[in-house]
């Protein structure tokens, strides 16, 4: 027992060195620590109050951004299919979408405050996104994900929205639900993740969630600038191997198609159009399948689970170029 202890006492921890870095292993291999102390182990296991993080410089100056809600609020914004589906359940279900849509507005509107020195944002909702244009103005335009599928939206929201999404010339960042409304708009048709048309399958849908790597297929778009850069990417080993992201995925739909004058520049196994860009026309629209807002969803209030916000740096990456990019687009349009 006694020589068990000793060897206890002097053995190094077992340590993977494929995961640590080299001031981690000097910490490890400290021979100064007492050996009736703990060896410190890499971050997380060492029970550290704090962890190595990017710091996050506040670059762009100033910036307009009009941030357009796409979830349900009202029964007014219902369909009559959408009406028929909720039933005596549309008071809790709208209820239940008015308390996602202030959780989807703000990781949104965060992303804005964190990465502008001096940010003006306005929120507005889908009905009133051409208006709300016209009176704001905006330097770019944010569109939000949404929670139910498009036949339950109101006919008239989707055309108005139609017309507008072929017409403007303010940039537009589309996620997840916008993604798949704006591919919907220019003539690609929504399906599940398995090929079914969305209306035959409204539960138990295949999914695709949690941090998923996605493949990048044109390194050469400017919205992927710094995601390779070494002196940044503390975490992200997997940036610098194969062009790839990690980002959170939380949707059972996907675009059947890139829609004409559109092109792809991400995708994955499981769901091909996960990124595209339209540069015609005077436009620019970039749309994502993923979530890039949850760059900076750390912990608060009333949540019990959120990642570091190191874990979602190539969403906050693309999300700050896509303002860049906006900045400059406009500029060229003058």
């Amino acid at each position: 027992m006694l020589e068990q202890t000793l060897l206890r006492e002097t053995t190094p921890p077992t340590v993977h060195h494929d995961n640590v870095s080299k001031t981690d292993m000097l910490d490890i291999l400290d021979t100064e620590t007492p050996i009736n102390e703990a060896h410190p182990l890499p971050f997380p296991f060492n029970q550290r109050s704090f962890c190595r993080y990017e710091p996050i410089e506040k670059r762009i100056d100033n910036i307009r951004v009009l941030v357009v809600n796409n979830l349900l609020r009202y029964e007014d914004d219902l369909s009559e299919a959408g009406a028929k589906e909720f039933g005596k359940k549309a008071n809790s279900e709208l209820t239940r979408e008015r308390w996602i849509s202030s959780l989807v507005l703000e990781n949104i509107n965060n992303n804005i405050l964190r990465l502008v020195k001096n940010p003006d944002y306005k929120n507005v909702h889908l009905s009133d996104v051409t208006e709300a244009v016209k009176e704001y103005e905006p330097q770019a335009i944010v569109m939000s994900g949404t929670l139910r599928d498009f036949d339950f939206y109101k006919q008239e929201y989707l055309d108005n929205f139609k017309a507008f999404i072929h017409e403007t010339k303010f940039p537009v960042l589309g996620i997840c639900g916008a993604h798949q409304l704006i591919g919907q708009s220019f003539g690609a048709k929504i399906i599940t993740l398995d090929n079914l048309e969305a209306s035959t399958k409204r539960n138990n849908r295949v999914c695709e969630y949690q941090y998923r790597f996605i493949k990048i297929t044109d390194m050469t778009d400017p919205v992927f600038a710094g995601v390779n850069d070494e002196d940044d990417a503390i975490w992200q080993d997997y940036t610098k191997e194969a062009e790839i992201l990690r980002v959170w995925q939380n949707h059972g739909l996907q675009l059947d198609r890139i829609p004409e004058g559109f092109k792809l520049i991400a995708t994955s196994y499981l769901c091909k159009n996960q990124m595209m860009v339209k540069r015609s026309d005077g436009q620019l629209i970039y749309t994502v399948q993923y979530h890039l807002e949850k760059s900076f969803e750390d912990w608060s209030k009333n949540r019990t689970r959120w990642e570091h916000p190191n874990e979602s740096r190539d969403g906050r990456i693309i999300f700050e170029n896509f303002l860049r990019l906006a900045l400059e687009h406009n500029q060229l349009a003058v």
